[in-house]
């Protein structure tokens, strides 16, 4: 028995005992040879990047098989990170973040919905947006989408939290001072758009 645990606009996840079904969503405002092709192609992409990310070192679920526009995957069954962060925790985002980003690992939504907590490890899921980049620019988007996310979820608590995953991405990724400074760049259009 399958049962449905999210429809998002691009993809609904369906529960099949212990095995998440991710499958790419017609869209009938496009043609259909446009498509089809479109939705494998993510679908494959998705798998790929997981299958790096696995090798960089940080953990995802386990892809069981790839065909059309599904991906059968591990169920994990954690919290999602905003609902148990701490300073320990936050440290470890910034060292998985840092791998990702070190292998040129662009997650494309990395907001607290996609970290899950079990058994205090972390595991990054939806890489739906990702795509492999060198960008500075991809790289400190992804930060700033994290930031954002934190900020949201968090409260009075998110200036510490936040401090603490750039400090242990500082540390862990490859040229992180350049990353970083785009990051404050990113930042500050931001608020030149808010005024």
């Amino acid at each position: 028995m399958s049962k449905v645990l999210k429809t998002g606009a691009e993809a609904r996840l369906t529960l099949e005992g212990d095995t998440v079904v991710k499958e790419r969503i017609k869209k009938g405002y496009r043609l259909e040879q446009i498509d089809l092709p479109l939705r494998k192609t993510r679908t494959r992409r998705e798998s790929r990047l997981m299958d790096k990310a696995r090798r960089a070192k940080v953990k995802v679920p386990k892809v069981y098989s790839t065909e059309g526009y599904k991906i059968k995957m591990e169920f994990i069954d954690g919290e999602r990170i905003d609902k148990v962060l701490t300073k320990p925790l936050a440290k470890k985002v910034g060292e998985a973040v840092a791998k990702l980003h070190s292998d040129d690992i662009i997650h494309g939504d990395l907001t607290t919905s996609n970290i899950l907590v079990e058994d205090n490890e972390l595991y990054f899921i939806d890489f739906g947006l990702g795509e492999i980049s060198n960008s500075y620019e991809k790289k400190g988007v992804d930060l700033k989408v994290l930031e954002d996310a934190i900020t949201a979820t968090q409260g009075k608590k998110a200036p510490a939290f936040i401090e603490e995953i750039l400090k242990a991405y500082k540390k862990n990724a490859t040229n992180s001072e350049l990353v970083l400074s785009r990051l404050e760049k990113i930042e500050k259009r931001g608020r030149y758009k808010e005024r």
